[in-house]
């Protein structure tokens, strides 16, 4: 329960709100910018007074800015900078008020729990529920199931917890269907789930399809169990950037198949560890079919997976196909099994070479069968290895961009052609994602990439809270109340260290946690006379487009600009840094049947591109090298670019 304002920090913001009145005589400058009935007191008013000292030249008002404000009232405004002032720390004993009515990013107050005592008819379906801690509940259920469909959908920041679930159960199934679809900054904790369970199935279909930062965790997960099959069907496709976790998944189990079918399809940057799986396991039958297909430098590692394991199969089919780049290590995989079978059917035919590290591999083993039919890739790393047992097949090194099976057709689909007439992987180059000046001409007809925000909805804090609150990452978990092992605590490390980085070679930047910072930084950069612009809208996007009226900034000079992109945290924070020797354009983009305006884009051309890596996508697409061309963009969604004033 949050803590009781008490009288001395009422008056302190009381007095704080005074001295906000007095220190800004020129409010009257606010009003004539304002509307007529706008309070002085607001973000807004406090930023377009802060814009006009700044920014001294009658401009326009920073609507992009202006739009990203908190909607604190003046009087909790108030309150919440006195409480910053005194102490950061305090904002948390009023955290359930500051994250509703700053709208920022914060985890749920207080999951519903469901233990053993509570627990529900076998038959019970368990539609719309989220933020939920399941101890004990299921535990040493007789037959029946529990279904969970639409659990936690289209939420930000959902939590979940299944301890101990289904524990010594006895044939109890379990169905987990749309589980939190669409989510952002995903976290699910399975421990001990179904562990020393007999019988019964457990099925995972379409589990977070299109979640954005997921954090997954299964640790024990059928532990001990007996003859229990477990499926992941369609298991983080298409997500972004995200972590699974399986510690200790079917550890000293009896019979226990587990089948990954589309698992992390189509998903950018995702991350799976699969430590101790299978461990001491007698009977374990795993397959991978489709694992990581056309995904965005997929990592994996395998770490003792079916170490000490019994008469146990693997198979790893179509594994990381046509994806970009990727990782994978295999370490002390089936070290000391008997009898033991693993098949890699076409693994690792990326699209761009990734790495793979194979140590200790099936190392001790007895009666064990390894086979690698089709494994393309430069790999010297098969280290201490079972001499003997390990056949490979059609194993080649990369000295051409490698094709799919020939058996399927739905691989070729994630191939796009380029104007040099090659084909590469969607992942490496989206169309539209680069292009040429030329192109950005009124009638042309492009691409238009995916300029959707990502990001989940936040706001900016006033500066008074956050230019108080210490920017590190244990201070900011520890006041808004985030789990370091959570998807927003990694988001939030993350973040700090990128900010933390040293600047690159040439670069000027800096991560504002304020509107007001932001401000700041550009015109320490360009000067008292600057403009911020944005794509207007989303629309177009995903779709061919027809560009209409087109003009170049600063009549199409180039300049120097400031850019500023979005970071995870729980209040906005921009990563803003300097960015010379570019032309921004805007123009007009129409519908291509109908000829109608339906967004207003703004375009940022780096003509100096000597400094960039010939690996950079924009080369691929366009089929030249660094310092050879200009490369062009759009300004996504939440994005922005500051320019000298025209």
């Amino acid at each position: 329960m949050a803590a009781a304002t008490s009288p001395s920090v009422s008056f302190s913001a009381l007095i704080f709100l005074l001295l906000y009145l007095f220190s800004f005589r020129q409010a009257d400058v606010a009003a004539a910018d304002a509307s007529p009935a706008e309070n002085p007191f607001t973000a807004r008013a406090a930023l377009i007074r802060y814009w006009n000292r700044k920014v001294p030249t009658n401009r326009g008002q920073p609507a992009f800015l202006l739009a990203k404000l908190s909607p604190l009232s003046a009087l909790d405004s108030a309150t919440f900078s006195s409480l910053a002032a005194a102490d950061p720390a305090s904002l948390s004993l009023r955290l359930p008020v500051l994250c509703a009515a700053a709208r920022i990013l914060c985890n749920p107050a207080d999951a519903n729990t469901y233990s053993a005592d509570s627990r529900k008819d076998d038959s019970s379906a368990f539609a719309a529920y989220q933020n939920s801690n399941f101890s004990d509940y299921g535990s040493g259920a007789k037959g029946g199931s529990n279904a969970f469909k639409n659990y936690s959908d289209d939420l930000n920041v959902p939590v979940d917890s299944f301890r101990r679930y289904s524990r010594d159960s006895v044939r109890h199934n379990e169905s987990f269907a749309s589980y939190a679809p669409d989510g952002n900054v995903v976290t699910a904790n399975f421990t001990s789930y179904a562990s020393s369970a007999t019988g019964g199935a457990g099925e995972f279909s379409s589990y977070d399809h299109e979640a954005n930062v997921p954090n997954l965790k299964f640790t024990n997960y059928d532990a001990a169990a007996a003859a229990r099959k477990r499926s992941f069907s369609s298991y983080s496709d298409d997500s972004n950037a995200g972590d699974q976790s399986f510690a200790g998944y079917g550890k000293h189990g009896n019979s226990v198949p587990t089948s990954f079918k589309s698992y992390a399809e189509n998903s950018n940057v995702v991350g799976s560890s699969f430590a101790g799986y299978g461990e001491s396991a007698s009977g374990a039958n795993d397959s991978f079919a489709s694992y990581g297909f056309d995904g965005n430098v997929p990592e994996n590692n395998f770490r003792s997976y079916g170490a000490g394991g019994n008469s146990g199969s693997e198979s790893f089919a179509s594994y990381r196909d046509q994806s970009n780049v990727g990782d994978d290590s295999f370490s002390s995989y089936v070290k000391g099994g008997n009898a033991e079978a693993v098949e890699f059917v076409n693994y690792g035919n990326s699209f761009n070479p990734g790495s793979d590290s194979f140590k200790g591999y099936a190392e001790g083993s007895a009666k064990h069968k390894v086979t690698f039919k089709g494994y393309a890739g430069d790999n010297t790393t098969f280290k201490s290895y079972a001499k003997s047992g390990v056949d490979f097949k059609s194993y080649r090194n990369f000295s051409v961009n490698p094709s799919s099976s020939s058996e399927g057709d739905s691989a070729g689909a994630s191939l796009v052609s380029l104007p040099n007439g090659k084909s590469t992987n969607r992942w490496l180059v989206e169309p539209g994602k680069f292009f040429r000046e030329h192109d950005l001409r009124r009638g042309s007809v492009m691409p238009m990439p995916d300029i959707r925000d990502k990001m989940p909805p936040r706001s900016f804090l006033p500066r008074s809270i956050s230019g108080r609150i210490p920017f590190s990452a244990a201070d900011v978990r520890q006041i808004f109340a985030i789990r370091e092992d959570t998807a927003l605590g990694k988001a939030v490390t993350d973040t700090v260290a990128e900010c933390e980085r040293a600047p690159s070679r040439g670069e000027t930047k800096r991560c504002a946690t304020s509107a007001e910072d932001v401000i700041d930084f550009a015109v320490s950069v360009l000067g008292s006379d600057v403009v911020v612009r944005s794509t207007a809208s989303t629309m177009g996007s995903k779709t061919d487009i027809l560009i209409g009226a087109v003009s170049g900034v600063n009549g199409g000079k180039v300049t120097k600009a400031v850019s500023c992109h979005q970071s995870l945290f729980p209040y906005l924070v921009y990563y803003c840094h300097s960015v010379p020797k570019v032309r921004v354009y805007e123009a007009d983009i129409l519908a291509v049947d109908s000829k109608e305006k339906i967004n207003h884009g703004v375009a940022i051309c780096h003509i100096d591109t000597s400094a960039w890596s010939p690996s950079h996508g924009a080369f691929v697409a366009l089929g030249s090298k660094p310092g050879m061309i200009e490369v062009c963009h759009w300004i996504f969604e939440g994005d922005m670019t500051w320019t000298v004033a025209d």
